[in-house]
């Protein structure tokens, strides 16, 4: 009986064994799931400024998602300003414009921004946000060649009516924060549908701050129409030595008297920014 009893107990220990063994061998089927961080703390930098709004970041590295209100990330908004990044490219792309030094003379047309009244360059086009230029550019293009080029690119909703000129202004061009980031990704990872000069070109006017730890490339955007919200944008990315960080900021108001609302589009991101420890200023 204790003979039987010993064997028993070595045969219970060899058959844990084996299983162990074969537990070992299987496949390991498990899958990565993207990490998503939601940041409620954020809100203390929208309320100093006292402006509704949406930001996202994204940390490429570790494929995570920082948000401020990430059930409004998906609400498409007129693109604005930030349209420009686009419209260089296409700029380019169809040979309407050779390259950042050509220049589109002034119309003569005195505009309440001082800095447009001259004849511009598109490195200075974009730097000052002058919307002359790009109707300009975009009347060149035409409508036909924009519509194929947005559909191609899948930016935002694509949609050009109200004009050639008018569309990411006061049409029907929407773009939400989150395909923002979509599209700044494809831009720097050059899977866009453009040539590699026309990219590079783009680029190279796109940097807003460029130091010993990082190269900073956005651009700023503000749509005001009667009876909406002001929207204001602020989208871009960082390269430091070893990642790259995506953002895109918007935020609302309805004070059309609101004095801080668009150095708060920026202030914000900075913020963000300096708080989560990924830049100095």
């Amino acid at each position: 009986m204790r003979i039987n009893m010993r064997n028993l107990i070595l045969s219970i220990l060899i058959l844990i064994l084996f299983a162990s063994v074969l537990n070992g061998c299987k496949e390991d089927k498990t899958v990565e799931v993207k990490t998503i961080e939601v940041k409620t703390d954020f809100d203390k930098y929208f309320r100093q400024y006292n402006v509704d709004g949406t930001f996202i970041l994204y940390d490429q590295n570790n494929d995570k998602f920082y948000y401020h209100n990430q059930d409004q990330s998906g609400v498409e908004f007129r693109p604005a300003s930030t349209f420009k990044i686009i419209n260089s490219l296409i700029g380019l792309e169809t040979g309407v414009i050779k390259d950042e030094n050509f220049v589109i003379p002034w119309d003569g047309v005195n505009r309440q921004i001082t800095n447009w009244n001259s004849d511009h360059d598109l490195k200075a086009a974009y730097k000052n946000s002058t919307v002359w230029y790009y109707q300009e550019l975009a009347r060149r293009v035409g409508g036909e060649q924009m519509k194929h080029w947005l559909d191609t690119v899948k930016y935002g909703n694509a949609d050009t009516t109200g004009g050639i000129d008018k569309f990411w202004l006061s049409g029907g061009l929407r773009i939400s924060p989150e395909k923002q980031i979509d599209f700044l990704r494809r831009l720097h990872d050059n899977t866009l549908p453009f040539s590699q000069r026309s990219l590079d070109i783009v680029k190279r006017i796109m940097i807003a701050k460029d130091t010993l730890d990082y190269v900073l490339r956005a651009k700023t955007g503000w749509s005001s129409r009667d009876n909406e919200d002001d929207i204001g944008w602020y989208v871009g990315y960082f390269e430091t030595k070893d990642n790259v960080y995506y953002f895109a900021n918007c935020i609302r108001t309805s004070d059309r008297n609101h004095k801080d609302f668009l150095k708060a589009r920026i202030e914000i991101v900075y913020k963000i920014l300096e708080d989560m420890k990924f830049i100095k200023q």
